[in-house]
């Protein structure tokens, strides 16, 4: 009966512990609301004045992040603090300091994920807009968060991709500049003048509307292949994908007609048949039975 009468009394006195703690739960509530508040003024006059400067999208999702974060710490302190009134910010460090080694091998992952979203960030290559390949990933990088880089593939889909992926592994940004240098094989038959049928697709080429000729047009003979030589032909254009096969279209169109027009073969491949025996050879005669 001591027991019950004990743990009636611990109840009991935990009720009223709470009755007493609700005006300060309620209290937190409204620090809560009103720092909600001022997070999303606090962004929006940030917004303001960056959006004054020439700064990188990516980089301005990050101010905006920690600007949101470092309101939300100091509101969660203060709510704290009303519920816990013994709570001081040396006895908060320390409890963190404890407790982040045991956070910090439970969420490893994602504070890697969230150090690298804060390194893409502040870093000047692979803006919002670009087209980059990573780890067989191919696409429009769409959104930049501090955990994870949306990106739209070509065909459509959207790839969420971890930031430490990126951040480790060699990524390759199609869109750093404005041209890029594109390339195709053209091929040629064994008879034809390599000089003249070099002249006749450089000046294919340099015809091409979306070609910057400007910047030079490249044509090396580059192989003996089975049944032609060939020409690498390389031309700089737009560095986005479309436009890169867009000027390739163009570029192999003009360069057949213009080959077509030369009198230039571009040959199939030949196969020529060895035959370890003799063939008999026969031919129709004109009742249509073979004749030797």
């Amino acid at each position: 009966m001591n027991y019950i009468a004990t743990l009636r009394d611990q109840l009991q006195d935990m009720g009223n512990g709470l009755v007493e703690a609700l005006p300060s739960f309620a209290i937190a509530l409204i620090i809560m609301f009103v720092t909600w508040i001022v997070a999303r003024f606090a962004v929006k006059i940030s917004d303001a004045i960056v959006g004054r400067t020439e700064i990188r999208a990516s980089l301005k999702n990050l101010i905006d992040t920690l600007v949101r974060l470092g309101i939300w710490l100091v509101g969660l302190f203060i709510a704290a603090v009303v519920v816990i009134p013994s709570l001081t910010p040396a006895s908060l460090l320390a409890g963190l300091g404890i407790g982040a080694v045991a956070i910090g091998f439970a969420f490893q992952d994602i504070f890697e994920n969230f150090l690298a979203g804060v390194l893409i960030m502040l870093r000047e290559k692979m803006r919002i807009g670009d087209i980059i390949e990573c780890e067989g990933i191919t696409g429009k990088v769409e959104h930049i968060t501090l955990r994870e880089t949306h990106v739209r593939k070509l065909s459509g889909e959207l790839t969420v991709v971890p930031n430490s992926i990126l951040f480790k592994n060699p990524v390759e940004i199609f869109t750093d500049e404005d041209q890029r240098r594109h390339e195709v094989v053209v091929g040629v038959s064994y008879d034809t003048n390599l000089d003249h049928a070099a002249d006749v697709i450089r000046r294919a080429v340099e015809d091409v509307e979306d070609v910057l000729a400007s910047k030079g047009v490249d044509i090396f003979a580059q192989e003996f292949n089975s049944s032609s030589v060939d020409f690498l032909v390389r031309w700089w254009s737009g560095s986005t994908p479309r436009s890169g096969w867009e000027s390739k279209d163009k570029v192999v169109r003009a360069v057949k007609a213009a080959l077509d027009d030369a009198g230039i073969e571009i040959p199939f491949p030949y196969v020529t048949h060895t035959f370890k025996e003799t063939v008999p050879v026969s031919q129709l005669g004109d009742s249509g039975k073979p004749t030797p």
